[in-house]
């Protein structure tokens, strides 16, 4: 059976309990706001990723106290990460900065469990089983409260003055709110995941050849998740042969060696594949409502920083919600594509696959370039306020 409700009324309701959801409701309910945070997955559930968190995800962790949970979990630490153009090796230790010396790639059962114990620790009722099916406006068109679902069939209209959507690339919020896609990346990526043990390779490794990539991550219980990505076309063409065909022919192709290790580490449980979706930006906050996370920003995977992002664009959400007015709702739409659009569009042109290895290797330089920029940003954060902000009241409230 799904959890019950406690309540009919809260500052802020949140559909989806992911990295983002659960980040914007962990720093909110540590402000002092009641949120309801509701999720139709079950509690502790997995979901396709490539785990990695970069450098500003680390920090933000660090900063809300939730790192040393994905330490205990037995998350292996990263000191390293190797990039192979064809047959030239770059290999970039993680230097110490900021007191932290690894990047982390946790299974999603950890990093979205430890930062739902954290948000439910602060205050926040999160409850699974049940899904925002539909918005409650009032006669000026505001959104004013969520009608929730589960499936015992009972649905239930709770009220709030803030209504978010962090349920992911498919937004049923989005959708209901008919939010427009306000930027869009031209093209995609497909890839295919394993998990593989004892692969003997130390830290992240990103392989490159022209029209594939491929790259291997450290993750929970002693495996590494290696990834496929190819364009969607070969893909759709490649799949009706297998998924493991398609994948073993790509490592074969991209990486010999790591083709290798994992021919000998044994087959995975399962393949899981993405088929691909160009990137896009949506509105991203209006009247009463919000969008964070995949559900107002996506961006292809290739470069890994999905994640990353969710955590960031949280606590930019968090700090406008917390100011308490609408125009910081606005900025906070505003100024996300300034933030995002180098790094939006440098990765829609890897995810192109019409580059050369010295053009990729450009193409990763402007990429580190935009990842400072944002890091520079976070530790502003930090200095500004940690690990919680001050309770204000929510923009807009009635």
């Amino acid at each position: 059976m799904p959890d019950p409700i406690r309540d009919t009324r809260y500052d802020v309701i949140i559909a989806g309990a992911r990295c983002a959801g659960a980040s914007t409701a962990l720093l909110l309910a540590r402000a002092g706001l009641r949120v309801l945070v509701v999720d139709p997955a079950a509690r502790g559930s997995d979901t396709l990723s490539t785990h990695a968190l970069m450098r500003g995800a680390v920090l933000q962790l660090h900063r809300w106290g939730v790192l040393d949970e994905i330490r205990s979990a037995g998350t292996p630490e990263i000191r390293s990460t190797t990039f192979h153009y064809g047959d030239e090796v770059i290999s970039i230790p993680i230097k110490e900065r900021d007191g932290l010396n690894a990047l982390f790639a946790p299974r999603r059962t950890v990093l979205d469990a430890a930062l739902v114990a954290a948000a439910s620790h602060a205050g926040a009722e999160v409850v699974h089983g049940r899904a925002v099916s539909g918005l409650v406006t009032d006669d000026r068109g505001r959104v004013i409260g969520a009608r929730i679902s589960g499936s015992d069939r009972e649905t239930v209209t709770v009220r709030a003055d803030l209504v978010i959507g962090a349920d992911g690339i498919n937004s049923r919020v989005a959708r209901l709110l008919d939010a427009p896609v306000t930027h869009s990346a031209p093209h995609a990526t497909a890839s295919i995941y394993g998990y593989w043990k004892d692969l003997g390779l130390e830290g992240n490794h990103w392989y490159y050849d022209i029209g594939s990539a491929v790259g291997s991550i450290p993750t929970n219980g002693g495996e590494t998740c290696v990834f496929a990505s190819i364009p969607p076309a070969r893909f759709e063409a490649g799949r009706r042969q297998g998924l493991e065909d398609l994948y073993s022919d790509v490592l074969q192709e991209v990486s010999g060696d790591l083709a290798r290790r994992v021919a000998e580490s044994g087959g995975p449980g399962k393949l899981r594949a993405f088929a691909g979706i160009p990137g896009f930006l949506r509105q991203g906050a209006g009247p009463g409502w919000a969008l964070v996370g995949d559900a107002g920003y996506f961006r292809d995977p290739l470069t890994a920083h999905g994640i990353s992002d969710a955590l960031r664009e949280a606590e930019f959400l968090a700090r406008s919600v917390i100011e308490g007015r609408e125009e910081a709702l606005h900025a906070y739409d505003e100024g996300r594509y300034a933030r995002v659009r180098g790094f939006f569009e440098v990765t829609d042109r890897i995810a192109s696959f019409d580059w050369g290895m010295d053009e990729v290797k450009e193409h990763h330089m402007v990429l580190a370039k935009e990842m400072n920029a944002l890091i520079d940003m976070q530790r502003g954060f930090g200095e500004s306020a940690a690990p919680g902000f001050a309770a204000a009241a929510v923009p807009g409230g009635v």
